[in-house]
């Protein structure tokens, strides 16, 4: 699935502009939403390095994984890392 603009994540700790948690929930899996620019907003959300995303999956295998935002484009969009599985 893709990203869409109107289920954008959350800051659920921290303000934004600084270090921030965020909670996407959503029915991708997490290597869908790690994949390169895939919040195409997350500038304008205020999505930063080094803050921390909780993904979690809402259907079928539900469960949820900790990323960190690692890169956000001149363009606006926002990628995070590879799910850190504990």
């Amino acid at each position: 699935m893709a990203y869409a603009t109107t289920n954008p994540p959350n800051v659920v700790a921290g303000d934004v502009g600084t270090n921030s948690v965020w909670v996407y929930a959503s029915e991708d899996i997490h290597t869908d939403v790690d994949a390169t620019d895939y919040f195409s907003n997350g500038d304008a959300l205020g999505m930063r390095v080094n803050d921390v995303v909780i993904v979690v999956k809402t259907t079928a295998t539900i469960g949820a994984t900790i990323h960190v935002v690692t890169a956000v484009t001149t363009d606006g969009a926002a990628t995070i890392s590879p799910a850190i599985l504990a």
